[in-house]
């Protein structure tokens, strides 16, 4: 296992937080994030470095500023055509934050000007926190959520034409008897077979909740706890090329953001008896993102204690 720091304490920015990344053709990596005083402040910014196939981080550099106001959650999501997708959030406040997205043609060097994703939106349209997926019908599949002062829900964005127009589905169900607190929000998807999809949950009733598709992500069943602990912050899946998936999270109930932790399924995500720990010290470790490499392992980013983002290969 191999973990870097993508910068040091000399940074442009007090707090950092959020990442996502991809993996160039050559091997190289891009990962970006959201930096400034702290979170929410109106000075937050979207923020990206590259990674050499060999090794070394290039400085932190400013990608996207769309307005004089806090910026959020970006991801980047490498297309088949070539082109890499970047989406992130804009507003003061969640309930009311609008999707921004933008695209790089030279592997993350340059960026169009970034525009909303759809319009009207308020509560945010498009991917929340995690990767969206390629469907095998070609279908793009986007985890999103909506959060107000009381409740929390998910739905899924579907795009038919690489992005350019997305499709919600109906807020999934969920019966709060069984699920505490405010909700569900920031969903991590897979597909398992042909149509068959599947998500889990960051929530707020100290267990990680699962819904299922069968149509490709246009229909979900109720959601409902698993017995995998989560203590209401970000996870992330991958599913690697021999089938088996990457849950990264934190695997406890409480408030606590450590340890960090990769936990691989055999099972299609019904057990994780396989558990790799990243961070076991005290501190925040959080907002995992997670992608399958290549050469047939796995890379990972983090939040390190909110002053820098780490970077990982594992297995």
């Amino acid at each position: 296992m191999q973990i870097e720091h993508i910068f040091s304490d000399e940074r442009p920015f007090a707090s950092c937080h959020a990442s996502s990344l991809i993996e160039r053709d050559d091997g190289g990596f891009l990962v970006v994030w959201f930096g400034g005083s702290r979170e929410s402040a109106d000075d937050v910014a979207i923020w990206s470095a590259q990674r050499g196939v060999t090794g070394g981080w290039s400085a932190p550099r400013l990608v996207a500023k769309a307005e004089e106001s806090a910026h959020w959650n970006p991801v980047i999501f490498r297309a088949e055509e070539g082109g890499v997708h970047l989406w992130f959030k804009v507003g003061p406040q969640i309930p009311a934050w609008r999707t921004y997205t933008a695209v790089s043609w030279d592997g993350g060097r340059s960026w169009s000007d970034p525009a909303p994703l759809v319009p009207g939106d308020a509560g945010g349209r498009g991917p929340v926190k995690n990767k969206p997926i390629l469907l095998a019908d070609g279908a793009w599949l986007a985890g999103a959520s909506l959060e107000t002062r009381t409740h929390w829900d998910a739905f899924v964005d579907r795009s038919e034409d690489s992005g350019v127009t997305w499709q919600a589905t109906p807020l999934i169900p969920l019966d709060r008897t069984r699920c505490g607190g405010k909700g569900v929000i920031q969903p991590t998807l897979w597909e398992s077979a042909p149509g068959q999809v599947h998500m889990l949950l960051r929530s707020t009733c100290g267990r990680v909740c699962r819904s299922d598709s069968a149509d490709g992500g246009r229909s979900w069943s109720e959601i409902v706890p698993t017995d995998l602990p989560n203590n209401n912050s970000g996870l992330d899946v991958a599913r690697m090329a021999d089938g088996r998936l990457a849950l990264i999270c934190n695997p406890v109930e409480d408030r606590a953001r450590t340890p960090l932790s990769v936990l691989i399924s055999a099972d299609n995500g019904q057990s994780w008896p396989e558990r790799i720990d990243l961070e076991t010290e005290p501190g925040e470790y959080s907002y995992p993102a997670i992608i399958p490499t290549a050469a047939g392992g796995l890379a990972a980013t983090y939040t390190w204690r909110r002053e820098r983002i780490a970077w990982v290969k594992v297995l």
